[in-house]
């Protein structure tokens, strides 16, 4: 029941819920309170009291207007609504005192410091502060803190606003961050000198209001006003995270969450914030040809020719890598079929079911985690498939959901039901009455390591029906951010990857996680030099994600595009641009000349393509049973920091790689 309560505001009157707190009310008002240590995503600290309001006829000091709630304000002597005075003069000087408090120990770093220009301490004090101290005592000095290889601490800076704290332990799901001591002793540290131990650390440092946390690749490279800032879509996983990509000249610098309630909320992963670097290492930057065993350097006539001449009359199959944006994937899909040939986007063996949407998609949205009381995970492991989704679930855990698992014992930072690992379980359970569960909000997760199996078909198909038999939601967590595009283009062979086995001429769009036999001719299209460009035998340079604009379909069904924003390097092309090229060559031009006609041609084909950061509804259509087979489920990723050519083309990510397995393999005396 909602319980609306009427207050005013700088003599505005509006109308608030009863549970908003104060500084949530003032926000709806449109009237803006500077703050520290508050956070929407956040428990409540209170702790910075830069957000204090008058509440008139309130006690006669200023209230902290993130800890306090609408319905805790009293009515007036007749019964008028409260009232709340953001700009009177004891709230001006209550702020300019916090201020004033707050830059006694704070050093005067702001020339050389990396937040400065995006520092919301800078932009306060400027708005709300005054323009002299009134201390002469030496400032106050800290040590500074190793967290590992991603953040960059300067703890002098530090205001105590606990902000990494809440996040590190309530999101992140960790327990390594904390502060000890009282007054001037207080500071926020490490426990027994711990690195920081999770997947989404980085987020901290969006978090830190000042410059006590910053990225440590980053640092000293660049200042906020020199870069060119693009909104677009994350790769490094199939969540489709909305990320802001900051380029100087050609160069990525960084990489940024935006903020997207239905996807990611406004946290990236570590992968996704710090695998810039990979974009800039072994580039495919002009076109080869294999002679004599050996490749060499060709102009574009000549390897367009030399592939389209391998190509004619012979029986061809293309390969859609994991990072191929639905407009190339179209495109291969248009040549090959034209010649003849099958394409394939389960380069992995999952047996997605091609046609039903329900069965590769699912009917669940992320966001109806948020609100899930029931969370089941078959064969899947968000931690490490998806970090983001992963902490979705455990916010949900951590308002009463019941988890629980089928699939190997693994760290999710949040307890669960383990139920054993065998999809002998799932079956198992179906026999039950499932009355109780079904009058809940469920939702069933079935990870890529179900559906790799040779009985992946069967496991899907058992699942779909737990989820029909207990009213729940259903999901499909995809671990390759280009492979639900894929799949609703129809990307698929009748037999999978036997049909592409038996080609001729393998045609590889950025696959580099199959071994591809000897035998067949393969042509290779994509970014970097990994294992496709090492088996291949003419290799055509593609742009990498932040290099062309695309379209990318995201593990819920959600389209959305991915802007362009550097060039690629040398003379490498946009990968749509190469396959129109050479269809040119073979004789059998593409019906496109741009982007814009190939995205008409795709959304006459495909409509629910063009309804851009929407979630179509997927009709349920259950799968044929199948029979099980004993034995556990494998994990999906064997390496989180290293699963694509991008990442693996990371220093940085082989460094963090090297770091998890030590942390892994670490023993401990037995004393």
């Amino acid at each position: 029941m909602s319980d609306i309560r009427k207050i005013i505001i700088d003599g505005k009157e509006v109308e608030a819920e009863g549970a908003m707190t104060l500084i949530q009310a003032c926000e709806q008002a449109g009237v803006e309170i500077p703050r520290f240590c508050y956070h929407e995503r956040l428990s409540i600290a209170g702790n910075c009291r830069m957000c204090l309001v008058e509440v008139v006829g309130g006690p006669p000091k200023p209230a902290a207007s993130c800890a306090m709630q609408v319905r805790d304000l009293r009515p007036g002597p007749e019964g008028q609504p409260p009232v709340v005075k953001t700009n009177s003069p004891m709230v001006k000087k209550a702020r300019e005192g916090v201020m004033e408090f707050l830059l006694i120990n704070h050093p005067l770093d702001c020339p050389i410091c990396d937040q400065g220009g995006e520092c919301d301490l800078q932009d306060q004090a400027m708005a709300y502060g005054v323009d002299f101290s009134r201390y002469r005592e030496p400032k106050r000095a800290t040590e500074d803190l190793d967290l590992g290889p991603l953040v960059e601490t300067h703890m002098t800076r530090c205001i105590s606003c606990t902000r990494c704290v809440r996040f590190t332990t309530e999101v992140a799901g960790i327990h390594q961050m904390g502060q000890t001591g009282r007054g001037e002793d207080a500071e926020i540290t490490a426990y027994l000198g711990q690195t920081l131990d999770s997947n989404m650390q980085g987020n901290i440092i969006d978090l830190c209001p000042v410059g006590a946390l910053v990225s440590k690749p980053y640092a000293f490279t660049a200042r906020p006003w020199e870069l060119s800032k693009t909104e677009s879509i994350d790769v490094m996983d199939a969540l489709g995270s909305n990320i802001r990509v900051d380029t100087k000249g050609r160069e990525v610098m960084r990489i940024l969450p935006r903020n997207h309630d239905g996807v990611n909320e406004e946290w990236i992963s570590d992968k996704t914030r710090f695998v810039w670097d990979g974009l800039r290492r072994q580039r495919l930057d002009t076109p080869y040809i294999r002679e004599n065993g050996k490749l060499r350097k060709a102009s574009w006539p000549e390897a367009l020719g030399a592939a389209a001449a391998a190509m004619k009359d012979k029986k061809v199959a293309g390969l859609v890598g994991d990072l191929t944006s639905v407009e190339a994937a179209y495109a291969l899909k248009t040549l090959i079929e034209g010649q003849g040939g099958v394409v394939e986007c389960r380069t992995d063996g999952a047996k997605l079911p091609a046609g039903n949407r329900s069965g590769y998609v699912g009917t669940a949205t992320i966001e109806e985690i948020d609100t899930a009381q029931a969370i089941m995970l078959i064969g899947a492991n968000p931690a490490i498939e998806a970090p983001v989704l992963n902490a979705r679930i455990r916010k949900a855990w951590s308002r009463g959901a019941n988890v629980g698992v089928i699939g190997p014992k693994v760290d999710l930072t949040y307890e669960y039901n383990d139920l054993g690992d065998d999809p002998s379980v799932m079956s198992a359970l179906l026999k039950r009455d499932h009355s109780d569960v079904a009058e809940k909000q469920s939702i069933i997760i079935v990870g890529q390591a179900a559906l790799r199996r040779a009985d992946g078909a069967a496991v899907l198909a058992e699942a779909m029906a737990l989820a029909a038999s207990t009213k729940s939601t259903f999901m499909v967590l995809h671990t390759a951010a280009g492979r639900v595009g894929a799949m609703d283009i129809a990307a698929v062979a009748e037999n999978g990857m036997d049909d592409v086995t038996a080609a001729e001429v393998i045609y590889n769009l950025g696959s580099d996680e199959v071994e591809i036999a000897a035998g067949p001719f393969v042509i290779y299209q994509g970014s970097h030099g990994d294992r496709g460009a090492h088996r291949a035998d003419i290799i055509l340079p593609g742009a990498a994600y932040a290099e062309e604009p695309g379209l990318f379909v995201n593990t819920e069904g959600r389209p959305q595009i991915a802007q362009r924003a550097s060039f690629a390097p040398g003379e490498a092309k946009e990968n749509w641009a190469i396959l129109r090229a050479l269809s040119a060559e073979m004789g059998a031009t593409l019906p496109f000349d741009s982007l814009a006609a190939l995205r008409r041609a795709l959304i006459k084909d495909v409509p629910h393509l063009g309804d851009v950061d929407a979630v179509p509804e997927n009709e349920w259509q259950a799968e044929p049973k199948g029979r099980l087979a004993k034995g556990g489920f494998d994990a999906a990723i064997a390496d989180f920091y290293l699963s694509n050519p991008i990442a693996r083309a990371s220093s940085l990510m082989a460094e963090l790689s090297a770091n998890a397995k030590a942390r892994r393999t670490e023993q401990l005396a037995a004393e």
